[in-house]
């Protein structure tokens, strides 16, 4: 008996020296991940980590285990671990790579340092490669209007030129850079976003407001950076689009992309290719064209080398060129339609960057070029005999020449002994030149302008406390076209009272030198004539003051993550620039560019978003606003004036909806609203006998797409997908008819109702 005591108290003893445990911390960066699920395959067991991160599992024997560890939104990770004598309590700290999500995606334009979207202190959102191809956007007019506080309008029915409005605010109140660098010049942004095609694009990083002042002039509605694709796989695809625009107008894309990395991956080339053909379309059936015909060639080629383990070398060049051609749709020389803008346009886009990074400091030095040639012609045939032969014999053509060049040199360095916490001082030194030269002989138009700026900036970013980052800088710019040296600070501050919790706050100031921006460039058809726009000679800068406030709040649980983002925005405009009438001359309508009064925008964006078991994603973001002058402006010589802005929605935003129940089987259903704004309507067409301010009707434009990918072989695979643009057809009703329509009388969705189909094939 005793014995049988002794055996079952040494077999109990036995048992219990072998109960051990495998705790640990799931983690993101140096955040905590709570609601991981931790699970350990031989045994059938798991649990989930607390709000600190922490899990613990008890009661393991001696032996071999594979524990997995799973988030949504992040890659799952599977780690064997053996429990012996030796390692029976064993401590893990396990750290969660992004996946879906983009929570911790990292960006570098709202600091000019590489940060985490929830680490920056600056708001920031990421539009990506797949947002855009989810959408079906042909180019990056059609995909920005997915981002929280940008619209992209369209200004003018017959050439179709856009600019991007950030938070209420004009196109050239916008800084839009390609890998960082602002070679978007006026010039080249008429026409721009609609020549750049998607599948060139990595990633769009936004900054809303002037909290991005650090890249200077023109950044005071905010910054769009361009981020183009580089190599990090072996791949290739090919893609063929055809759309038809409401039953009458057929347009054709083939693109391409491919990417080849050596054996060592410390060096690579990416290329593209872009192809695009559209015909006219004419919606009111005058025979006059609201989308211009076009014809457009993009292509590219990229470079990465890893020369050391601590030094990156990239070089980018790109190449646009593009044929427009809007009014009369008749085959036929431009200066013997009716009315009629053609466009010919040639951009070549340049920029080399490269960077060492040493112990805890870094050097980076950068240069761009960009060079834009076109040819082009707007006017309208007269109607009587002798003044159609003057015409013809001297026809309203024109030439211009744009050139940017961007040199620069920045150095960044890490204080992790800096008082209280680790700082990142960063200072730089950038020159920038833009010539731009713009002549129509026959208008008597001549724009020829050239603008240097010389700007230092020093930027503080700094960790205070946990939880907490404190970002300050300063922007010193020598300008040509301004007397004194501009001091621009920017103050931004981020605390995380949790981990899912983020509180910003920021100002900013900045400026815009009186100078000729892209809508300045335009020649626009009005009261019979053509519109042109001239700059005051007693024209100076225009400042600004921005403020910000965020709250930024997630939730996640097993199988889903949902969260929001709210801003509330207000931005001051002091001598405010805005166009005068001043009448018209032999050929129509003159606008000068002065100084108005003080001006506000301000106003809310709500952000939404949920991601359900990687199968459902929703994102949002709605912006309400308001936008005035101090003092009432007069749009049209002999009526009223109004001191709100034109063209500016108090309501404008988006929804998107992907819905993924399995890796070949994918849907979308996306929604755009642009609410009622007022537009100057301008007499002379024969449906328009007086001039007036119009009130616009609001617009929900709904569009879906449906794809499946069929595996050819291992690494191809077959991508066939279709689906209908705007279904309801919310499109504007209202355009003017003939030759002497107001070609600015345009607003609303871009393109009428649109089918398209896509065959895309895919190698990796």
């Amino acid at each position: 008996m005793k014995s049988i005591l002794l055996s079952l108290f040494l077999l109990c003893s036995w048992g219990l020296s072998a109960q051990c445990s495998i705790s640990g911390i799931v983690k993101t960066e140096d955040t905590a991940v709570e609601m991981a699920h931790v699970y350990i395959e031989e045994i059938s067991a798991g649990t989930y980590t607390n709000a600190s991160g922490y899990f613990k599992l008890e009661g393991l024997e001696y032996g071999e285990y594979h524990i997995s560890i799973s988030y949504l939104g992040y890659f799952a990770q599977r780690n064997p671990i053996e429990i012996n004598e030796e390692s029976c309590q064993q401590d893990l700290s396990i750290a969660l790579v992004s996946k879906n999500l983009n929570l911790d995606e990292v960006i570098v334009t709202g600091t000019r340092t590489e940060k985490t979207l929830k680490n920056s202190p600056i708001l920031a959102s990421v539009l990506n490669a797949s947002t855009l191809e989810n959408v079906q956007a042909c180019s990056m007019s059609e995909g920005l209007k997915f981002q929280p506080g940008l619209r992209v309008e369209t200004d003018c029915q017959t050439c179709n030129y856009t600019q991007l409005r950030m938070n209420g605010l004009a196109g050239g109140y916008s800084q839009i850079l390609i890998n960082g660098r602002p070679v978007f010049s006026p010039l080249t942004g008429l026409y721009g976003l609609e020549q750049l095609p998607v599948n060139i694009v990595e990633r769009v990083e936004v900054i809303r407001g002037g909290g991005s002042s650090l890249y200077g002039s023109s950044a005071i509605g905010g910054t769009v950076n361009i981020i183009t694709k580089t190599p990090k796989e072996n791949e290739f695809s090919i893609s063929s689009l055809y759309q038809n625009i409401n039953s009458e107008s057929d347009e054709f894309i083939l693109s391409a992309n491919a990417a080849i990395l050596n054996r060592k991956k410390n060096g690579g080339m990416s290329a593209y290719f872009n192809k695009r053909d559209r015909e006219f379309y004419d919606h009111n059936s005058d025979g006059f064209s609201e989308l211009p015909e076009l014809d457009g060639l993009a292509a590219g080629i990229g470079f990465f080398l890893l020369p050391t383990e601590n030094q990156k070398l990239e070089v980018a060049l790109n190449y646009l060129n593009e044929y427009r051609f809007g009014g009369e749709m008749k085959d036929t020389l431009a200066q013997f339609a009716q009315q009629a803008e053609e466009r010919d346009q040639d951009v070549f886009i340049a920029n080399v960057d490269y960077q060492i990074n040493m112990a805890k400091s870094a050097l980076i030095l950068y240069g761009a070029f960009q060079r834009t040639e076109r040819t082009h012609f707007t006017g309208i045939l007269p109607d009587e005999p002798e003044e159609i032969i003057d015409y013809q014999n001297n026809p309203p053509f024109g030439e211009s020449l744009a050139h940017t060049i961007q040199v620069g040199a920045q150095w960044d360095k890490k204080l992790k002994d800096f008082p209280l916490g680790q700082n990142t001082f960063s200072i730089g030194l950038e020159y920038l030149n833009d010539d731009i030269l713009d002549e129509i002989s026959a208008y008597s138009f001549l724009i020829d302008q050239r603008s240097e700026d010389l700007g230092l900036f020093i930027q503080n970013d700094w960790n205070f406390a946990k939880g907490a980052t404190f970002l300050g800088g300063l922007r010193l710019d020598k300008h040509n076209l301004l007397d004194d040296v501009l001091l621009s600070p920017r103050l931004a501050l981020l605390f995380k009272p949790k981990s899912n919790l983020r509180l910003r706050a920021s100002y900013g100031t900045g400026f815009r030198a009186p100078q000729a921006f892209d809508a300045d460039l335009h020649i626009a058809f009005a009261g019979g004539g053509v519109s042109r726009v001239v700059l005051s000679p007693e024209l100076r800068e225009e400042r600004s003051q921005s403020y910000s406030l965020s709250v930024d709040w997630d939730k996640a649980l097993e199988k889903m993550v949902y969260g929001f983002t709210l801003e509330a925005f207000h931005n001051s405009l002091n001598d405010a620039f805005a166009l005068d009438p001043i009448g018209q001359d032999s050929l129509g309508e003159v606008f000068v560019k002065r100084n108005a009064q003080e001006a506000t925008v301000q106003g809310l964006t709500l952000e939404s978003r949920l991601n359900f078991n990687a199968k459902v994603q929703l994102e949002s973001g709605f912006t309400v606003q308001k936008s005035f002058f101090s003092q009432p402006i007069t749009y049209i010589d002999g009526l009223a004036g109004t001191p709100d802005f034109i063209r500016t929605p108090n309501l404008y935003g988006f929804a998107n909806l992907n819905f993924m129940p399995s890796e070949r089987f994918s849907a979308n259903l996306n929604f755009v609203h642009t609410g009622s704004m007022l537009v100057p309507h301008f007499a002379g067409a024969e449906n328009q006998l007086v001039d007036e301010m119009l009130e616009s009707k609001s617009f929900n434009n709904v569009s879906t797409k449906v794809g499946y990918a069929f595996k050819v072989k291992n690494n191809f695979s077959l991508d066939i997908s279709g689906g209908v643009k705007n279904i309801f057809n919310s499109y504007q009703d209202d355009f003017d008819i003939g030759k002497n329509r107001d070609s600015n009388f345009i607003y609303g969705p871009a393109q009428a109702r649109t089918y398209f189909l896509q065959l895309k094939l895919d190698w990796r």
